[in-house]
């Protein structure tokens, strides 16, 4: 068919869900949320970057916890309160648990192994709940270390050090796999992949999740260029499905040899099938850990280049507890409630995912009076829940001390953490796994080095930008600062667990 037919038949898919929008309503009125134009909606409204911000803006100039918006035909809800959130992802689970279409990413891209049905969630959530994840300390705490070793080597590339801690750390729970010091294939397939999940999962990024008939679109069309994107990111995704799987090492533990010799003692078990959801789970453990943990200590160097008093009040706080020159363990976190603070500031004041993963539902629904029609995509935003002034006075500064009472972690004061990493049966099953590697390597870090800005040649200090790359887990982008051992004894530490 030529362009023109094309189009039309786009503008018809439009013109149909539009029809189908308006029909079979209750007297409930929508959610409130800015002026929709006829056909398209509200598509020029939701900005390419920083939409929890404009969502945020939404809610507060509607006086409304609840928003609504439309682009060609899609309906769009955004829940921008802890209690709205908890109401339908948690007490009607059942209703908004589902996953959206997702014709760009699933159809298109190749990520129909992602999380999502119930095997699979059910498999991860046994590997990687909260007390399984414990049996993975060993490995979080030799990351750390070893992360030690490479900032002082190379404090210029403070990112990069992280993105290869934090994938390297995947790798070797999931596959076993010993990643190379530098320039790892499977660091840096496994990053591409993701980085398309990132950009792909922000809504509105592609047309074609909002008008799936587009998929049928042939890729020399112009316009058509997401659907050569999602021919090189499909070969990506099939990389990250394939490649460290078939070199998964059977000598080391990780959660597919394991997994797979659990599976040969059974009796009963589809090994096919059973063959496959592991090869799922594994390829899925990186978006669940490796992009937050780097997004996450990357704010957490930014914040002590911000805040050096805060870096300091930490340090004198693990220097009572393990002694200056000794490297804290997961045991010393309990004694170390400034530390932890720190930890949930930085989820708090920059979110590892400012949007929460997209919630699908079938059914109609209501809420607060409000309609909310089937079909809708339903986001959590955590920006704006994570920036209630209310909650939390003074949101927009970095104050781990507003986690703390007498000396310890108030409990009344929201954890993060019930925000940050989604909602529901939805939420991210990696968690915490993360969470245990970024609280090892923060302590790590600030028992044994000092974090400073940078200074040029005319010895004037370097400001870093604070700007963060775009996605549905945005990390800061490169950045230059000065990383130093504390003291001789830090830097004795440091080589001594060397190997």
């Amino acid at each position: 068919m030529g362009t023109l037919t094309w189009y039309l038949t786009a503008l018809a898919a439009v013109v149909y869900y539009a029809i189908l929008r308006k029909r079979s309503k209750s007297r409930l009125p929508l959610p409130p949320g800015p002026k929709k134009l006829p056909l398209i909606g509200n598509l020029f409204d939701i900005p390419p970057e920083r939409q929890w911000e404009s969502f945020q803006r939404w809610s507060r100039e509607f006086d409304s916890d609840i928003i609504h918006l439309e682009v060609a035909g899609t309906s769009i809800v955004v829940l921008s309160s802890m209690e709205a959130a908890h109401a339908l992802f948690e007490k009607r689970s059942s209703l908004y648990s589902d996953r959206a279409r997702a014709p760009m990413l699933v159809e298109l891209m190749g990520w129909d192994f992602a999380i999502g049905k119930r095997a699979h969630r059910k498999i991860f959530h046994e590997a990687f709940n909260v007390g399984a994840a414990k049996h993975f300390h060993p490995q979080e705490r030799a990351a750390a270390h070893a992360v030690l070793r490479r900032l002082l080597q190379s404090p210029h590339d403070v990112m990069g050090q992280f993105r290869h801690m934090a994938g390297g750390l995947i790798l070797n729970v999931a596959y076993g796999i010993k990643v190379r010091p530098f320039d790892d294939p499977y660091i840096e397939l496994a990053e591409e992949a993701m980085h398309s999940v990132s950009v792909v999962s922000i809504p509105g990024s592609f047309l074609v999740d909002i008008i799936p008939a587009l998929k049928y679109v042939p890729r020399w069309v112009p316009g058509a260029g997401f659907k050569r994107k999602a021919e090189h990111w499909r070969k990506a995704a099939r990389n990250l499905l394939e490649v460290p799987s078939s070199h998964t090492g059977m000598a080391s533990p990780s959660f597919a040899s394991l997994s797979l010799r659990n599976l040969d003692a059974s009796q009963d078990a589809d090994k096919e099938a059973q063959e496959a959801l592991i090869k799922a789970v594994a390829a899925n453990m990186y978006s669940g850990g490796a992009d937050t943990t780097v997004s996450a200590l990357g704010t957490f160097v930014l914040a002590m280049l911000a805040h050096p008093d805060v870096q300091a009040r930490a340090q004198a706080e693990i220097d009572s507890v393990v002694g200056p020159g000794n490297l804290p363990d997961f045991s010393d976190e309990a004694s170390l409630p400034y530390v932890s603070a720190i930890v949930k500031e930085v989820l708090r004041w920059q979110n590892v995912t400012p949007i929460g993963f997209p919630h699908y539902i079938t059914v109609e629904d209501e809420y607060a009076g409000y309609r909310i029609p089937a079909g809708s995509v339903v986001i959590g935003n955590t920006w704006s829940i994570l920036h209630d002034e209310k909650m939390y006075p003074d949101p927009h500064s970095f104050k781990p001390e507003r986690f703390l009472l007498d000396g310890k972690l108030n409990g009344a004061v929201r954890d993060p953490e019930t925000a940050a990493f989604g909602f529901g049966r939805r939420m991210c099953p990696g968690r915490h796994m993360a969470l245990g590697s970024i609280w090892i390597t923060v302590a790590s870090i600030l028992a044994t080095l000092k974090i400073d800005k940078s200074v040029d040649d005319d010895g004037e200090e370097v400001e870093p930008s604070y700007e963060y790359s775009r996605g549905l887990i945005p990390a800061p982008l490169s950045f230059k600062c000065s990383i130093t051992p504390r003291s001789p004894q830090a830097a004795e530490a440091i080589k001594g667990v060397e190997n």
